[in-house]
């Protein structure tokens, strides 16, 4: 009930910038995945395992191959982090 009521009250443009800021979100990536976010990015050996940090935008900050990495950027940039499996 209160999701439906707080969606219901936010504008599309509060609803984008929630969290900015303040939390940010780690993921797993795949190499092919790589380009779509960081179209900067060389190209990547697929067998790697990768780790993204991001804004809660979406906006990319790190990518790395080592998970505590990302945690470490995140504590450096005063963020809350979540995992998105």
């Amino acid at each position: 009930m209160l999701l439906k009521e707080a969606s219901s009250s936010l504008t599309k443009s509060e609803l984008a910038h929630l969290g900015a800021g303040e939390v940010g979100y780690i993921r797993k990536m795949k190499s092919d995945e790589v380009s779509r976010c960081f179209p900067e990015a060389p190209e990547i050996d697929p067998t790697l395992d990768l780790w993204a940090l991001f804004a809660a935008d979406g906006t990319p900050i790190l990518l790395t191959d080592n998970r505590s990495s990302t945690f470490f950027k995140a504590a450096e940039d005063d963020l809350k982090t979540v995992s998105l499996h």
